[in-house]
């Protein structure tokens, strides 16, 4: 299950990426805080005193344990939360690939993290805790991307020293991140807005053929299949999507080509993509690196 996607459009951001979507392991009953040397009479006792504890934050309906896997998820939220990006992402074993970044570098992924700030409730509700050795399982509650509804999600943590991890990668990723350092982030960064950039020539195709059945076989410029609603709005600017769109008609407007071009060769993209229709108007994307240059029949 996919969490909390900070855009309404067909892409994701690199923070929804990284930072939700790749943590969860699917959504799950929530399970009670439980320990693999705790007996049940144990846990039910911590069951009992839910509502009593002063170790409950507010939103929790467990015990959480300062610094403890549970909090850790908690804290990690809050972080994102109030945009301290640098201290929520030290939580988790992406700390590699920000631990080197500068305050400016940073900014580079502004937008992507403040994104997903504002749609994090103030307070994450904490349902479960499972800890066994250095493993933990942690189930809580957050809005799914599809309609915002609040669904239970599970989080994985893995315990080094005294402090708790928060796995958003797996361990192919983690020995990537190691040897890439900094430079994971502006590769994920440029990965991700390829794919995205595909999968928007795609959508323009679906809303040009939209467009074409409901007036007789015309094609529309791109103002007139955002404002119609067909295209989102951030087609209009690579400020979110990395990418330059462009949609060009023919005279008759009964063929069109459209371009997806990287704002930043090397920086948000190095793939240039073509739209083109066949002889019998079935579109086709091909891909081509141009160094940065719109492609060309």
């Amino acid at each position: 299950m996919r969490i909390l996607n900070p855009f309404s459009s067909s892409r994701r951001s690199l923070c929804g990426l990284l930072l939700l979507s790749s943590c969860i392991a699917g959504c799950s009953v929530a399970e009670p805080k439980i320990s693999a040397n705790v007996d049940s009479k144990t846990v039910a006792s911590k069951s009992d005193s839910v509502n009593s504890t002063s170790a409950n934050p507010q939103g929790a309906t467990i015990p959480i344990d300062p610094n403890g896997p549970a909090d850790t998820v908690r804290v990690f939220y809050k972080h994102l939360r109030e945009q301290k990006f640098r201290e929520a992402i030290f939580l988790t074993n992406l700390k590699p690939a920000i631990a080197s970044l500068n305050d400016i570098e940073l900014k580079d992924f502004s937008l992507d993290f403040e994104a997903i700030a504002g749609q994090i409730p103030a307070e994450v509700k904490i349902n479960g805790e499972i800890v066994t050795g250095d493993q933990a399982t942690v189930t809580f509650d957050l809005p799914n991307e599809e309609d915002g509804k609040i669904e239970t999600q599970t989080m994985r943590l893995r315990k080094e020293g005294e402090v708790w991890v928060i796995l958003i990668v797996d361990e192919a990723s983690e020995g990537d991140i190691k040897k890439e350092g900094k430079n994971y982030f502006y590769s994920l960064r440029i990965k991700t807005h390829e794919e995205e950039a595909k999968k928007m020539l795609e959508r323009i195709s679906k809303a040009e053929l939209v467009h074409g059945l409901q007036n007789g076989g015309v094609f529309a410029d791109m103002d007139t299949l955002v404002s119609s609603g067909l295209l989102p709005e951030d087609i209009k600017t690579s400020a979110s999507t990395g990418y330059n769109y462009t949609i060009n008609l023919a005279a008759d407007k009964r063929k069109y080509t459209a371009t997806a071009t990287p704002a930043e060769y090397g920086k948000s993209g190095k793939i240039s993509y073509l739209l083109q229709l066949d002889a019998k108007n079935v579109s086709h994307v091909k891909s081509k690196d141009t160094g940065g240059k719109p492609m060309t029949k």
